[in-house]
C-alpha cells in the first residue's frame, strides 16, 4: 500500500497492492489525483441534461443540441454525422514532438465535427440526450428502452411515467427513484415489486400501501398500520392527494415518520463483497462503486455502470460486456481501453473521443470502423506500434501543465481545460455543486445562459390547488417556477400528455420547472462518499462504510440487524 497526495485537492489517498496490479496489467502508472477528483474530472466531460437551440454547421438547419450556439465546436445533425457526407480522416495530422500531447489533441477536438445529441434508435424523442431505443419520450436523459416517458433520468424499460430517477421497469410511476419492477408507484424510494402505492421507502412486494417504511409483502397499510380494504380506500379518499397543499403536508409528515425507522447502511441487492451504495443488481468483488445495474464484477471507483462490466476502474456509464476499462466516460461493448470518452464496440483505444467499431486508436476523434490511427491519421500496424511508445515517452518528458499548475503525464485523464462543456452544464455540478466563483477559482469554465425570452403569464403559487380544478386552459400558460434559486429557465409549461397523466392519477400540478424538480429528486440521493460508522442498533458493534454521514438524523443499521428487524 502507498499513500499519495492528490495534486488537485492536496488530500492524501491510498493505492492498494491490488490497484498496482491492475495498473500494471493495463500499462498505466498509478494516478496522481485522488478518486473524488478523478471522478469530478471525468464528469466535466458529460453534459447529460442541458439542451440548446442552434444551427447545424453542415446544413444550417435548426437543431436541438447539447452544444450552445457560442460553442467553438462544429456541430452536425446526427444523420449527417453518421453519413458519408464528411470524413473524419480529413482532419488527420502528424504528431508534433515539440508540443505537449494534450495541446495537440485539443486542436483536433475543436476541428472534428460532433453530433448534436448522443442518441440512437429513437422515435419521436427530439428533446432527449444520452438516450436510446426509446419512443415518444420528452426531456429524458441517460435512459434506454423507454416509452411515453417524460422528465426522467437513467431509466430502463419504463413506460407512461413522469419525473423519475434510476428506475428499472416502471409503469405509471411518478416522482420516484432507485426502484425496480413497480407499477403505479408515486413519491417512493428504494422499492421493488410494489404497486398502487404512494410514499413508500424501502418496501418489497407491497400493494395498495401509503406512507410506509420497511414493509414486506403487505397490502392496505397506511403509515405501517394495517387497514381493511374498505377503510383503506376511504382514508385515501380523505387524504385528497389531488390537492397540492395536502400533498406538501403529507410529504412533511412522511419525512418525519421515516426517520423513526432503521435505514439499511447501503442499498445493495443480492451482491457479495461490495463496498458502495445503490447496487441495484447482483455484483461481486466491487469497491467504491455507486448506482450500478447488472452483473458488475472486480470493479473499483465505478459509477452508473453495469451489465457485465468486469475488471475495470474509474468508469462512468459503461458496461454491456465490457472489461479492462480505465478512466472511461461511456464504454459500451469495449475492452482494454484507457482515458476515453464514448467508445462503442471498440478495443485497445487510448485518449480518444466518440469512436465506434474501431481498434488500436491513439488520440483520435469521431472515427468509425478504423484501426491503427493516431490523431486521425492512418498508419500501418508496424508504424503504429513503433510510434505510440514514442508518444507516451514524449507525454512523460514534456507533460501538459494546466493554468492551475496541475501536471498531466501519460495515464492521466484529459485535463479539465479540454472539456467541451462548462462546469455548470455537466453532471459534475450535480454530484459536486459549485458556485460560479468557486468553479472559476478551481480552473473550470462557466456558461451564463442568455436570459429567457419567455415572460410568465402566471405564477406557480396561483395555479389551482386541486387537479380537478385545472382545465385545458393551463396548457396556454407560461408558469413562473416557484423556486427562488431556479436552475432552469425560470418558466415552464404544462404539456397535454403531462396534464392527462396528472388528471388520470389525481396528482396536483407541479410548482417547479423540470430542472428544479430534477434537482429536488437528486437531493434525495446520498453523496458518492463513504464514512466509517458503527451500527446504531443497541448492543451491536458491527462497523461498515456507508453513504450516510455521521451527522445525519437517520437510524443506520448494519445488514444483519436490518434484516433481523425488517426481513
Amino acid at each position: 500500500m502507498k499513500t499519495k497526495t492528490c495534486q488537485n485537492c492536496r488530500t492524501k489517498f491510498t493505492i492498494e497492492p491490488e490497484d498496482f496490479k491492475f495498473y500494471e496489467k493495463i500499462g498505466v502508472p498509478a494516478p496522481t489525483f485522488c478518486p473524488d477528483c478523478r471522478l469530478r474530472r471525468r464528469l466535466t466531460f458529460r453534459n447529460e441534461r442541458k439542451l440548446y437551440k442552434r444551427k447545424c454547421d453542415f446544413s444550417n438547419k435548426d437543431i436541438i443540441s447539447i452544444y450552445h450556439k457560442e460553442s467553438p465546436y462544429k456541430v452536425y445533425d446526427q444523420k449527417i454525422w453518421w453519413s458519408d457526407k464528411w470524413d473524419p480522416m480529413e482532419y488527420g495530422r502528424e504528431y508534433d514532438f515539440k508540443r505537449p500531447f494534450f495541446e495537440q489533441f485539443k486542436e483536433l477536438m475543436r476541428e472534428v465535427p460532433v453530433q448534436e445529441l448522443n442518441v440512437s434508435n429513437n422515435q419521436n424523442c427530439n428533446y432527449c440526450s444520452n438516450t436510446g431505443d426509446s419512443k415518444n419520450c420528452y426531456l429524458v436523459f441517460g435512459s434506454t428502452f423507454c416509452e411515453n416517458l417524460m422528465f426522467a433520468d437513467r431509466c430502463v424499460r419504463c413506460k407512461d411515467c413522469l419525473d423519475l430517477y434510476l428506475i428499472d421497469k416502471g409503469e405509471l410511476c411518478y416522482e420516484s427513484l432507485f426502484c425496480r419492477n413497480c407499477f403505479k408507484l408515486f413519491f417512493s424510494k428504494y422499492c421493488e415489486d410494489c404497486s398502487d402505492s404512494t410514499f413508500l421507502l424501502n418496501c418489497r412486494n407491497c400493494q395498495s400501501c401509503f406512507g410506509c417504511v420497511n414493509l414486506r409483502h403487505k397490502q392496505y397499510c397506511i403509515f405501517n398500520t394495517p387497514y381493511t380494504k374498505k377503510d383503506y380506500y376511504q382514508k385515501i379518499k380523505e387524504l385528497n392527494l389531488g390537492s397540492y397543499s395536502n400533498l406538501i403536508n403529507i410529504k412533511k409528515e412522511f419525512g418525519k415518520f421515516s426517520l423513526e425507522h432503521p435505514y439499511r447502511y447501503a442499498y445493495i441487492i443480492k451482491s457479495k463483497n461490495i463496498v458502495g451504495d445503490n447496487i441495484l443488481y447482483p455484483a461481486k468483488d466491487c469497491f467504491y462503486c455507486f448506482e450500478t445495474t447488472g452483473d458488475l464484477e472486480d470493479c473499483k471507483y465505478v459509477t452508473y455502470a453495469g451489465y457485465q462490466l468486469k475488471d475495470s476502474y474509474d468508469c462512468f456509464a459503461s458496461g454491456i460486456n465490457a472489461e479492462l476499462l480505465y478512466e472511461i466516460i461511456v464504454g459500451i461493448i469495449s475492452a482494454n481501453s484507457q482515458c476515453c470518452v464514448e467508445l462503442k464496440n471498440s478495443y485497445n483505444i487510448r485518449y480518444s473521443m466518440v469512436c465506434h467499431s474501431s481498434s488500436n486508436l491513439f488520440a483520435c476523434v469521431g472515427l468509425r470502423h478504423k484501426k491503427y490511427c493516431i490523431l486521425n491519421k492512418q498508419y500501418t500496424k508496424e508504424e503504429y506500434n513503433e510510434l505510440v511508445p514514442k508518444i507516451i515517452e514524449h507525454m512523460n518528458k514534456q507533460p501538459y501543465v494546466d493554468k492551475k499548475g496541475r501536471i498531466y503525464k501519460y495515464g492521466e485523464f484529459f485535463p479539465i481545460e479540454l472539456s467541451p462543456f462548462a462546469y455548470n452544464e455537466t453532471i459534475a455540478n450535480e454530484y459536486f455543486p459549485l458556485t460560479k466563483e468557486q468553479a472559476l477559482k478551481q480552473g473550470y469554465s462557466w456558461y451564463d445562459k442568455p436570459k429567457n425570452e419567455y415572460k410568465p403569464t402566471i405564477k406557480a403559487k396561483d395555479l389551482p390547488d386541486n387537479i380537478k380544478d385545472a382545465n385545458n386552459s393551463i396548457l396556454k400558460e407560461v408558469i413562473e417556477c416557484d423556486s427562488k434559486q431556479c436552475v432552469g429557465s425560470n418558466v415552464f409549461r404544462i404539456i397535454p400528455q403531462e396534464l392527462k397523466f396528472y388528471k388520470k392519477m389525481n396528482l396536483p400540478l407541479p410548482r417547479l420547472c423540470p430542472d428544479c424538480r430534477h434537482r429536488e429528486r437528486i437531493k434525495q440521493r446520498n453523496p458518492l462518499k463513504l464514512w466509517k460508522r458503527q451500527c446504531m442498533n443497541k448492543g451491536c458493534s458491527n462497523k461498515f462504510q456507508t453513504t450516510y454521514a455521521p451527522d445525519r438524523s437517520e437510524i443506520v443499521y448494519c445488514e444483519k440487524c436490518y434484516l433481523k428487524e425488517v426481513g
